[in-house]
């Protein structure tokens, strides 16, 4: 919602209740907004969650609140000038009522990303009417009924009395709509008296009948339908644009007349029975069989004369919908609704697009001067805008996968190199300057033992054994501090101690060794495979950093590498030579391949 609608909750609230009680509802309500501005949109719970904040602070209620704060909005906006539109609409205030989504029509450019209920009266009588509300919010009615106690008293001097008599929910183009039926009383006897006179005054004379052939022939693009919302008879203009092999008469009309405005209004008999004092905008969408005939004419002339035909560069004539917009109409007489309306066009280029010419257009009306002045339509403006924001939502969806892959593309580049060595590189660093000398790190060294692979079969179970038991070292890294150097085949090298610096590098590598014996051991039982390791572990200075081009690995080397692999490749499975309960033990001298006797 927009936040002129939260501008006057905060403005009343501060002008009845006090500054003091406002900030307590915005911090009760956890609301990040302590002012609102006119045209930002907000949450819808915002609303909400003023009110129930409000009815906790003060004690009330929270239907009381909702109501309050339908009040405010109509004594808000008066002060902006806006009473001058609702005082426009009709002398009754069900007229008013009747062209309430004429008046949100109205108000589509000032507030775009507007999210407008309909509404419609019906079972008009001189005690009030009924009031049917649509709309995709739930949980505003109270807010309504308190808009429409003010609006009956400020602008229409009623005392007006409401009661809801049914609430449902009904799904309208993927939104879930809450409809709800309000029984409104009120003194209507001026309103039914007027109309009265109006047909006592038709009545007195005497018309001759007008055939449906006239009216369609006034209205070219008009269209004629029967209770089935099938069509029946059309206008001259809407045949010639049809162009398909179906019959334009006897279609199924929802199917190729989609409803633009009032938005939200499902395109049936009873909807525009009771909206038929609503300005109705349809979308004419071309049959899926359309043809260009003056394209196919061209390609069969070219096709006689043996020049290859070129697909044009742009759309076929008439491609695009058309635009119609009008009023409906149910003429009793034939027991059928007429969509009395006119294409809606911007300018001389559109003509063709459409497949229309300038003598299409009704001959009365301003229509043929518009498009030769070149005007904007509200409608068609209103549909660029749309076009404006769907490709803005797609803006913005393509920059979050944008930034989506690129989370995935960091964590696998911090999965090769160290993320803070791989910052250094992203701000311009050569790889050489990676490189360092640390005086202490520890080297592990862990060897998979126990698989045989004599087949392909087998060494497909092999890979995804090790798959399994590598994922779950991987785990046990992140909680150790210890960095994943690589994996080569069977034998899992990691490090501590750099590139991050710690004291408790030993340690780091000692803890990870036993959750590795422990966690080799639990998985070898649901594996089914007899798995063992061996880990050779050595402490030490070391050399470290970025080495290679196209896949570039942060890697160790010196002899403390070369001794924690010799330890590895010689040492007893599952097995540590020491006691763990630190005691000594005197071993004598140990042999080391390529590295001499350590004693």
């Amino acid at each position: 919602m927009y936040g002129m609608l939260l501008e006057s909750v905060q403005y009343f609230i501060q002008l009845e209740y006090g500054e003091e009680l406002w900030k307590k509802v915005i911090q009760t309500a956890n609301c990040k907004f302590s002012v609102f501005t006119t045209h930002q949109v907000y949450p819808d719970a915002t609303m909400s969650n003023l009110a129930a904040a409000c009815a906790e602070v003060t004690s009330a209620s929270y239907d009381s609140f909702m109501d309050f704060f339908g009040r405010c909005f109509v004594r808000y906006f008066s002060n902006l000038g806006y009473d001058v539109t609702i005082r426009s609409t009709g002398r009754y205030f069900t007229d008013f009522l009747e062209g309430v989504d004429n008046i949100h029509s109205q108000f589509c450019f000032t507030y775009p990303k507007m999210k407008s209920p309909s509404m419609y009266v019906t079972d008009i009588d001189n005690e009030g009417c009924v009031l049917v509300y649509r709309s995709s919010r739930q949980g505003f009615t109270q807010y309504l009924t308190g808009l429409l106690l003010q609006i009956a008293k400020d602008f229409f001097k009623l005392t007006l009395k409401v009661r809801v008599i049914e609430t449902t929910n009904s799904a309208s183009d993927n939104d879930n709509m809450n409809v709800v039926k309000f029984r409104l009383d009120f003194d209507n006897s001026d309103y039914v008296l007027d109309q009265l006179r109006k047909e006592a005054y038709l009545d007195r004379k005497t018309f001759s009948p007008v055939p449906i052939s006239f009216l369609l022939e006034l209205f070219p693009f008009s269209i004629l339908l029967n209770r089935e919302m099938k069509v029946t008879a059309t206008g001259d203009k809407i045949p010639a644009v049809w162009q398909a092999k179906e019959n334009v008469l006897g279609i199924y009309a929802p199917k190729y007349f989609h409803v633009r405005r009032p938005k939200g209004v499902s395109f049936t008999w009873q909807n525009i029975l009771h909206l038929k004092k609503v300005m109705f905008e349809i979308d004419f969408v071309r049959h899926p069989d359309f043809v260009d005939l003056r394209r196919s004419d061209e390609s069969h002339d070219s096709s006689k004369m043996g020049k290859p035909h070129l697909a044009p560069p742009t759309p076929p004539k008439g491609s695009k919908n058309i635009l119609l917009k009008g009023q409906m109409k149910f003429i009793e007489d034939v027991d059928s609704i007429i969509f009395l309306c006119s294409p809606i066009i911007n300018n001389l280029d559109e003509l063709p697009e459409q497949g229309l010419y300038l003598n299409d257009l009704n001959s009365h009306g301003l229509s043929k001067e518009m498009v030769l002045a070149g005007w904007q339509h509200n409608s068609k403006l209103e549909i660029m805008f749309d076009a404006a924001e769907n490709k803005a939502d797609e803006l913005s969806k393509s920059y979050a996968l944008q930034d989506e892959w690129k989370r995935k593309g960091d964590e696998l580049l911090y999965s090769m190199i160290p993320q803070t060595v791989a910052d250094r590189l992203r701000q311009g660093e050569s790889p050489m300057s990676t490189c360092e000398t640390f005086d202490a790190v520890s080297i592990l060294f862990c060897e998979l033992v126990g698989f045989n692979s004599s087949s392909v079969q087998d060494a497909m179970e092999l890979v995804n054994y090790m798959n399994e038991i590598y994922s779950a070292f991987d785990q046990l890294v992140d909680e150790f501090n210890v960095y994943k150097v690589e994996t080569v085949g069977q034998v899992y090298m990691a490090a501590s101690g750099a590139p991050e610096r710690t004291e408790r590098h030993a340690p780091n590598v000692a803890n990870i060794s036993l959750c590795m014996i422990d966690k080799v051991k639990e998985m070898s039982k649901y594996l089914g495979s007899d798995v063992d390791v061996r880990i050779g572990i050595h402490s030490g200075s070391a050399v470290a950093g970025v080495v290679g081009i196209k896949l570039p690995r942060y890697c160790f080397f010196g002899d403390t590498v070369n001794t924690a692999s010799r330890m590895q490749s010689t040492s007893l499975v599952s097995r540590f030579d020491g006691d763990l309960q630190l005691g000594n033990k005197q071993i004598g001298l140990q042999s080391i391949a390529g590295e001499g006797e350590y004693f």
